[in-house]
């Protein structure tokens, strides 16, 4: 077996506990989740696993240590992202002319949930310097391949991840439906999702780790 049962009885609890902490991917399932309903909560969550994937193969091929190499690049990145987050929640915040319903939180688009989690997972580099921190920690190159295994262990840590955003994503999805039976409410929502984007690109842009 490329990657032993000791090494995965490690690596599996340590990977649900940080899949269980609150982060900017649970945030912004959430958001998403409120703003257009279960289907768009999950269909982000997707996205954000999408995301993750990528930023684990270019790990294993060690483009993440050139990124980490290289503050600058590393900084225009998290701007980058930072952006992003910032346009999300100004089209949040320019919705309130719309027509809220149940139906059309039901019918939010899933797709544009699943592209957006990919686009904001991948412009923050943190996540793919913690993968190039974390998983190396139980990759053994006596055992094979480094990248399969980089890749195993990225899919095990992402399959944790997606399941407790799908989650959050769905419950905040049937809460924003419920909701948003009430026109006033439903715009109470947007604006709330708005500021969790808002919060987000604070938080990416205030960290002074990052």
């Amino acid at each position: 077996m490329i990657i032993p049962y000791e090494t995965l009885l490690i690596f599996v609890p340590t990977a649900l506990a940080l899949n269980m902490t609150p982060g900017n991917d649970m945030l912004f399932c959430l958001g998403q989740g409120i703003k257009s309903g279960p289907r768009a909560g999950l269909a982000a969550s997707f996205g954000i696993s999408t995301g993750a994937l990528i930023h684990t193969l270019l790990a294993g091929l060690g483009l993440a240590a050139l990124l980490a190499a290289h503050p600058v690049a590393f900084q225009v990145l998290r701007w980058a992202g930072i952006s992003y987050l910032v346009w999300l929640a100004i089209q949040a915040f320019r919705s309130r002319n719309e027509k809220f319903s149940a139906t059309e939180t039901r019918r939010g688009s899933a797709f544009r949930a699943w592209r957006d989690g990919i686009v904001v997972n991948l412009l923050n580099p943190k996540i793919i310097v913690f993968v190039l921190a974390f998983l190396p920690q139980f990759v053994d190159p006596s055992r094979g391949s480094v990248l399969l295994q980089f890749l195993l262990l990225g899919v095990i840590l992402n399959i944790g991840g997606t399941i407790i955003n799908c989650l959050v994503g769905a419950f905040a999805g049937q809460l924003g439906r419920f909701l948003a039976r009430s026109a006033r409410i439903a715009r109470a929502f947007q604006l709330f999702t708005g500021c969790v984007f808002l919060a987000l690109a604070a938080k990416l842009a205030f960290d002074q780790k990052a």
